[in-house]
């Protein structure tokens, strides 16, 4: 394989990525016939590891009877909503691990560690997949429909990140007509191998092009392939897609705490990850659920030994089929993940997850907020409604209105509400951003 200055960048920083390639290539050359033994070690492996070490973990089971699996607790993120550093297992620091959060789009903003050896298995397992669509992440060139910082530091360290990856980012806070036009201009003047993005931001460039005759891949005819992340993208959006893009969309579903979930081969078979997860479909019980039902994802981490994802409740709802293919069991669908559109007074339109980066100056540290939701009720109000152990001061109540005013436009407005309990959707998730408008 030649020079790739992503996986360089890794070695540096002392993420073992060439031994966490070798590491997946051998579960995968000696563990293909027999993954579920495989899972069986290494799952009750992890366990004993963190059972010793994790003394929030420790505290969390210890009026259990563990005798079997299912007689683990289901862990949700409330279970281990501490600070980052208590939750640590020995041996680990923040200084050693690779400390992060997730993305706050179910509503439950969450700061979580993985070791390093961890981190680059989950790099291996998304280069891995990529692979099977004839993508090389770090030399093919990425368009990146992502949301970004706006402060500066943290602004460039993405954009550092972007030029290791080999990509450019296209940012989702403003999806106009007028952005999508200069949007197309871009891809017209660079050879992109593929796009990576958020479903609803790619639907609403897929809309746009439909709706002017474009199809990108004439645009830019090296491109190959359209992955779809963070929401749920289903067949409508998809043929939309690839009407729009004139490319196969591939759907992937992950967590940022975990690991890619699932992942579309080259046929659509939606295919579950089984080299460094161990998943389970479970009921409100927490029992099994019968084969073919839709049930809770649970979902236990096999390598990461610098915080405990023990039977870890992710907060969708899935169906796994009875088919597999090869050592892959083939996941149906997924319930959740969904975000609306915020249509602007100016005509502006912008994502739901463009409020994960409006309210992050309120979730850093992870232990003031728990939850919280946005609802839009007019075109320039926005209603926060959240949990939490306090009430949000005026000083956080303004650093959201200046947020709004950079990420979205001047002159919103948002009103705050602190709620003994957050609503959820049918399906029991915490969706990040409602529309209460007629129309979007």
């Amino acid at each position: 394989m030649s020079f790739n200055l992503l996986n360089y960048s890794f070695s540096i920083q002392n993420y073992p990525i060439i031994e966490a390639q070798k590491e997946l290539v051998l579960i995968q050359n000696n563990h293909s016939n027999n993954p579920g033994q495989y899972q069986e070690n290494k799952k009750w492996e992890i366990f004993n590891h963190h059972i010793r070490k994790n003394k929030v973990y420790k505290n969390f089971i210890q009026n259990y009877k563990i005798n079997d699996w299912t007689d683990i607790p289901v862990l949700t993120k409330k279970d281990i909503q501490v600070p980052l550093i208590d939750r640590l297992t020995e041996g680990y620091s923040i200084k050693n691990c690779h400390c992060h959060n997730t993305s706050g789009s179910s509503g439950t903003p969450f700061y979580f560690a993985k070791d390093k050896f961890c981190h680059a298995m989950s790099w291996a397992i998304i280069q891995n997949r990529f692979g099977w669509h004839d993508i090389e992440i770090g030399k093919d060139l990425q368009a990146r429909f992502y949301g970004i910082p706006l402060t500066k530091s943290k602004y460039y360290k993405e954009k550092l990140k972007d030029f290791l990856a080999k990509r450019i980012r296209f940012s989702v806070f403003d999806l106009s007509d007028s952005v999508l036009e200069k949007y197309t201009i871009v891809f017209n003047n660079h050879p992109f191998t593929y796009i990576n993005g958020y479903t609803s931001s790619l639907v609403l460039f897929s809309k746009y092009l439909v709706k002017n005759n474009l199809i990108l891949k004439v645009i830019c005819p090296t491109l190959k392939v359209v992955f779809a992340t963070s929401e749920i993208c289903d067949d409508f959006d998809k043929h939309i897609m690839e009407k729009g893009f004139g490319v196969k969309v591939v759907n992937e579903y992950g967590a940022a705490e975990l690991d890619l979930i699932a992942f579309e081969d080259s046929v659509s078979n939606w295919l579950v990850n089984y080299e460094t997860l161990f998943i389970e479909i479970l009921n409100h019980q927490n029992k099994p659920v019968q084969e073919g039902e839709q049930g809770k994802v649970v979902i236990t981490s096999l390598y990461n030994k610098a915080m405990p994802f023990i039977r870890y409740e992710l907060g969708d709802m899935a169906l796994l089929t009875n088919i597999s293919k090869g050592p892959y069991k083939v996941l149906k669908n997924v319930v959740g993940r969904t975000n609306d559109i915020a249509i602007l007074p100016s005509g502006k339109k912008s994502p739901g997850l463009t409020f994960y980066y409006i309210s992050k100056t309120l979730l850093e540290g992870g232990g003031f907020m728990k939850e919280f939701i946005i609802k839009q009720k007019a075109l320039n109000h926005f209603h926060l409604e959240y949990l939490a152990e306090r009430e949000i001061t005026e000083s956080e109540k303004n650093k959201v209105k200046e947020a709004m005013n950079i990420y979205l436009e001047p002159g919103l407005e948002i009103s705050f509400q602190r709620k003994e309990h957050i609503e959820r959707t049918k399906a029991g998730k915490l969706k990040h951003f409602f529309s209460e408008l007629e129309s979007v």
